[in-house]
């Protein structure tokens, strides 16, 4: 949740200088994790939860339903991270 392929690491790196999340709910952990990855990060919940499941997600299970509804892809590729203004820029023999 707070790494550099996280939304607020991608924001960071196409040098967004104000941070403010917005959240329904959010577990303890991440948001642990954001504030010490992220220390100038505003965060405003409606809850913080602290259960979550082996693999992360929360209990009693909202998680990844954001996902799962828009079936959002994971991004693996650290170019498609990048803003499109700072991407490599490749041409036709490369590919």
């Amino acid at each position: 949740i707070a790494s550099k392929d996280s939304v607020v690491g991608i924001l960071k790196k196409w040098g967004v200088k104000k941070i403010c999340i917005v959240s329904v709910i959010a577990s303890k952990d991440g948001v642990q994790k954001i504030t010490s990855a992220f220390p100038d990060v505003q965060i405003t919940l409606g809850m913080v939860d602290s259960g979550l499941t082996k693999d992360g997600q929360l209990l009693p299970g909202c998680g990844d339903a954001g996902d799962r509804l828009f079936g959002t892809p994971l991004i693996e590729d650290d170019e498609a991270l990048l803003h499109p203004s700072k991407r490599r820029k490749y041409s036709m023999d490369e590919k």
